[in-house]
């Protein structure tokens, strides 16, 4: 492998060696199996370098949108295979792009013969397999699969251009806040315990929100609570009864083996459901049993309340300092309005998409006695 020519490869690749190696290990150890192996440093440089500059090369007038898995192909479930691998280039890459550019298609990169080669494609990939997506030209994810094997994948650092963004997934960036630390946490962790039902569905439907484009609200308020209503404009045009609890139901089954596959497929439709009622104008709201109790509903501030001025904002990387900002300085009313929410109904979360891609989640931080405001866009790409 010849020495890459991307600086930022050079720069992350001992990090996420370490973070492969690490996670790795400790699932061997837990007794999980099918495991993928850990990339070194030369291989992370090497393909993050090849995906990096094939970003930039359009063919037929569009970008390529890649995405590169490390693994074997014996360790793929019934993956397409070339009759001979080809060299890991970027002329190579730009040229199979189109054919791979569809959402959980991966191009299969492996050490042969002495140098890595795209061996095929696959859908099928093992846990913590480390993955390269190419977002957009310049734009990179690391990423690798859950061991539960269902969702979004867990994002392991960004690179954009000559900056880099190491996921802080031990939630470093938080401040030390108990009940803060416990609506936010599993955002940022790549951690996973090896259950379906333990997926987080606030991470499925914030990625299922920003993929719809639209922007959008969802409000969380704890189940059985009614104080929430203070809180939103009477009347409320589209409200639920009973609650719309599809979603909730499929969370309380027991599932089987053999039905995990279809039980994530009504899942991920459920979330893609709910996360489209937030393109309406207007906040969706759900309870914290993913039950939805209506949508469109406008936010106002609760009587006696006084207008929320400020809040601290952080985002999940290593070495994010907290700033407090202005209501002016982050975001539009969509922003100002969920904040309002937050700082009225202090037990209840608010996550907001915006049409460009950020996305934010507010919570009350009681250590900070503030509306916290946590910047997840990394970890959604």
């Amino acid at each position: 492998m010849t020495s890459p020519t991307y600086q930022a490869a050079t720069t992350v690749a001992p990090t996420v060696e370490a973070h492969f190696a690490r996670h790795i290990s400790a699932a061997r150890k837990s007794g999980e199996e099918e495991l993928a192996s850990p990339p070194d440093i030369k291989t992370v440089e090497a393909i993050i370098d090849a995906t990096f500059w094939a970003s930039f090369r359009p063919e037929e007038g569009r970008f390529p949108k890649i995405s590169i898995a490390y693994l074997p192909p014996e360790q793929a479930d019934n993956p397409l295979l070339f009759e001979r691998p080809l060299p890991l280039t970027t002329a190579v890459l730009v040229k199979l792009a189109p054919a791979v550019e569809r959402p959980e298609v991966h191009l299969g990169v492996w050490m042969i013969d002495g140098r890595l080669q795209v061996w095929g494609a696959t859908r099928s990939i093992p846990s913590f397999c480390f993955v390269v997506e190419d977002v957009e030209p310049g734009l990179l994810v690391v990423k690798h699969r859950r061991i539960e094997g269902f969702g979004k994948y867990a994002n392991v650092a960004v690179l954009k251009g000559q900056h880099v963004k190491i996921i802080d997934e031990k939630g470093t960036s938080l401040p030390d806040c108990p009940a803060l630390l416990k609506s936010l946490l599993a955002f940022t962790s790549s951690a996973a315990n090896g259950t379906y039902h333990s997926i987080n569905i606030l991470v499925e439907l914030a990625a299922s929100m920003r993929a719809h484009g639209h922007g959008g609200a969802l409000l969380v308020v704890p189940t059985r609570a009614e104080g929430w209503r203070s809180s939103i404009a009477r009347p409320i045009l589209y409200s639920t009864a009973p609650s719309f609890s599809a979603l909730a139901d499929l969370l309380r089954v027991n599932v089987e083996d053999e039905d995990e596959r279809e039980w994530a497929s009504s899942v991920r439709r459920s979330v893609d459901t709910i996360a489209g009622l937030t393109a309406v104008d207007g906040a969706t709201i759900i309870n914290d049993q993913y039950e939805v109790l209506a949508f469109g509903a406008k936010i106002r501030r609760s009587e006696g309340s006084s207008p929320v001025e400020n809040w601290v904002t952080t985002e999940p990387i290593v070495g994010n300092e907290p700033r407090i900002v202005q209501p002016t300085e982050q975001g539009g009313t969509r922003h100002l309005s969920a904040a309002q929410f937050v700082y009225d109904q202090r037990d209840a979360l608010a996550l907001v998409a915006s049409q460009d891609g950020r996305f934010t989640i507010f919570a009350w931080s009681p250590c900070e006695d503030m509306v916290h405001a946590h910047r997840v866009d990394v970890l959604l790409l």
